[in-house]
Order: structure tokens, then C-alpha cells, then sequence
């Protein structure tokens, strides 16, 4: 696939994925969230990638959802309106799972704005790096809507049940600083090296074996709402397929030849 509105590049193994629409902030049209759902499920799937970083271009990270997308529901016939709103959830609850759940350690390289469905969008990765022009809003609340990318289940799990109330309630803007001090972000950094930084980050993160890492985020993620009987079943499940893989029983022989040498 031919992308435009989107760029995708692959250095070292870790791909860096970055939203193109700068003139508009990287809002999220209709045309923008195919190409992203293309380019999250090629990652997924190419087993040479082994982490993601997500990056906005220009001076925004994404505005949300599109204005002319919006104004475009409003216009549809009445009887429409309801059915074309719930294909349309069922996109973006689509997008923002792949990229929740891609077997691989996925950082938000937050480089401006994050608004609605983009400060959702950063919140659906493992980890967030910002720089010091970095915000997020979950302005859904002044557009007569809700957090509709994930933002009702992210983001209690990192600020708490208050302040995630408090911070949907009123569609405030956080700034960086706040944001790293309540736990939205992660890491602050230099604008100038903001994508390098996430680059570096994420190949540190996923140096380890591909399979325990993408075992260990399947369980991890579900961890808030499984019993501890459940964690430890599936983990036992997940345990009995690390001892299976390749990269399992080099290591172990790699450790055992290192511990002969030394006899």
C-alpha cells in the first residue's frame, strides 16, 4: 500500500511511524485511519520489527478526530446517522486496538498537541516520551461527545479514577510538565532529539526474546481485570511456549557454555 498521509520507516528493526497531515495538526480522517490500520498491522506481522515508535509531523502529534469527517456525519440523513456513527466506532475502536495490543513494545513520541483522539491515541501505546511542547486534552466533553479511543479505560489505569474524571470532565489542556508529574507521560525530552530519544528507547526495550515480550504484554495488559488465579494460568500457558521457542534454548546454552568456560 501506497501510503500519503502517513510515512512509515523501518531502521534497525524498530519502525517509526509518523502521522502526516501537518496542516492539519495530523487530525484523523477517514482516509488518514485506513493507511494507519494498513501500517499497524504490517508491523505486527513483520517478525524482523521489533519495536514501534509513533510520531506526528509538523508541529502537532494529532488533533483528534477530523473536523470535516464531523461536519460530514451531521449532514447525513436523519435514519443514517445512527448506523454511520457505529461503522465508524467500529474503525476506531479497531485502530486503537492494534495498536494496544501489537505484540511489541509501542512508544508515543509526543511531539506537540495531543488532543482527543490523539492524547487517546498516545495512551494506547506501552510508553509515552514528550517534548517540551507536548500537551494533551481529552477535549471530547466540549464537542458533546466522550472518550471514544480508549481514554475511559487508559487513562484512569495511569492518573487515577479522580483525575481521570477531572481531566474528562473539563476537557483541560495538561502540560508537559503537569502531564509528567501525574504519570500521563513517561519521559520528557528535547524537541531536537524527541524521535531519536524514542528510537534508542524502544530498541533498549525490545532487545530481549520477541516471544517472552509479546507473551508477557498479552497478559500484562488484561492484569487490572484478571484474578491473580488467572494471571498465573495464563502465564503458566505462556511459559510452556517460551520453553518451546528458539530464543529460549539459545540462551540457555549460551549460559551454560559461559558457565563451563569458567570451570
Amino acid at each position: 500500500m501506497d501510503y500519503s498521509l502517513i510515512e512509515l520507516q523501518v531502521v534497525d528493526r524498530v519502525a517509526t511511524l509518523t502521522l502526516n497531515r501537518p496542516d492539519k495538526r495530523n487530525a484523523m480522517s477517514d482516509g488518514m485511519r485506513s493507511e494507519f490500520i494498513h501500517a499497524l498491522e504490517s508491523v505486527t506481522a513483520d517478525k524482523a520489527i521489533r519495536a514501534l515508535v509513533l510520531t506526528g509531523a509538523g508541529k502537532g502529534f494529532c488533533a483528534g478526530g477530523d473536523i470535516a469527517g464531523m461536519q460530514k456525519r451531521m449532514n447525513a440523513p436523519a435514519g443514517e446517522v445512527g448506523f454511520n456513527g457505529w461503522h465508524r466506532q467500529q474503525r476506531v475502536h479497531h485502530t486503537q486496538a492494534l495498536l494496544h495490543t501489537c505484540p511489541k513494545p509501542v512508544i508515543a513520541a509526543v511531539n506537540g498537541a495531543a488532543s482527543g483522539l490523539g492524547a487517546d491515541t498516545a495512551l494506547a501505546c506501552d510508553f509515552i516520551i514528550a517534548s517540551e511542547w507536548a500537551s494533551f486534552a481529552w477535549s471530547y466533553v466540549l464537542r458533546g461527545i466522550i472518550p471514544d479511543g480508549g481514554g475511559m479505560y487508559f487513562l484512569p489505569r495511569r492518573v487515577g479514577l479522580s483525575m481521570a474524571k477531572q481531566l474528562i470532565f473539563t476537557g483541560r489542556q495538561v502540560k508537559v510538565d503537569e502531564a509528567l508529574a501525574l504519570g500521563i507521560v513517561d519521559r520528557k525530552t528535547s524537541a531536537d532529539t524527541l524521535v531519536s530519544d524514542a528510537q534508542a528507547w524502544a530498541a533498549e526495550l525490545s532487545q530481549a526474546s520477541s516471544t517472552a515480550l509479546a507473551l508477557t504484554k498479552t497478559i500484562i495488559n488484561q492484569s487490572f481485570e484478571l484474578t491473580s488465579h488467572d494471571v498465573f494460568a495464563q502465564g503458566s500457558q505462556a511459559q510452556g511456549i517460551c520453553y518451546t521457542s528458539s530464543e529460549h534454548r539459545a540462551s540457555v546454552e549460551a549460559f551454560l557454555a559461559k558457565a563451563a568456560a569458567k570451570e
